[in-house]
């Protein structure tokens, strides 16, 4: 197995008086296909962490390494471009253009990624499909429930085929028998080899992972024993 995530030693420290030390000395390896839960109260660390594995942001000290790349030795325009071509993003808010068909939505993800424009419909007719969404491909996000909008989010996020899927409370608008449709979807990706990353505080979303790594006070700890 290839590493897709490694960090090593990894802290963020904000200014103030005191300093707030967010994330503490992490260190966790996340292989190709893995399926893992990041769990944690407000306050944790878990969205300064989100932010630091996205690329969003850089460790204060320690390595951040993705697909062997370490991301704090990159410029700003180097780590956006590794960041649009291995990272896709899953948030509470779906965050869809609710003037664009649903599939015109999916294909926006490819325009970052200079995607030539001939293979942008069908990359992202076959994420839709994917996703279990070919037939509402013309039909613009009002007219989608909450879970088949998450879908398309989900869609949106595979289309540019990352190495990792990252998602912040995916599950956070959901009702319970959409929520577990969802994590139907995720545990099919999973079998598809894709490597998910899930911060949740939902017990039910955490427990469909592999791994499970509880964050306390921006201290990482993975639960060996399920």
């Amino acid at each position: 197995m290839s590493a897709v995530v490694e960090l090593e030693n990894v802290s963020k420290t904000f200014p103030g008086s005191p300093p707030v030390e967010a994330v503490r000395n992490a260190s966790l390896r996340v292989d190709d296909g893995d399926y893992v839960a990041i769990v944690g109260p407000s306050g944790s660390g878990k969205s300064t962490l989100l932010n630091i594995l996205g690329c969003l942001d850089t460790p204060t000290s320690g390595a951040y390494r993705l697909r062997g790349i370490d991301v704090g030795s990159l410029s700003d325009v180097r780590r956006t471009s590794l960041r649009g071509g291995e990272v896709g993003f899953v948030f509470q808010a779906f965050h869809l253009l609710s003037y664009r068909t649903v599939l015109e939505n999916v294909m926006t993800a490819l325009v970052y990624n200079r995607t030539p424009r001939h293979a942008r419909k069908s990359r992202a007719t076959a994420a839709l499909e994917q996703v279990g969404l070919g037939h509402r491909m013309e039909f613009t996000p009002r007219k989608l429930s909450g879970g088949e909008r998450q879908r398309v989010a989900i869609a949106r996020a595979i289309v540019a085929r990352p190495s990792v899927l990252l998602c912040d409370e995916p599950t956070g608008n959901l009702d319970s028998t959409t929520t577990a449709s969802l994590l139907d979807l995720f545990d099919e990706l999973r079998t598809d080899g894709l490597t998910l990353m899930v911060i949740t505080h939902d017990e039910s979303v955490s427990r469909r992972a592999e791994r499970r790594i509880v964050i306390t006070d921006g201290v990482l700890i993975e639960e060996r024993e399920r």
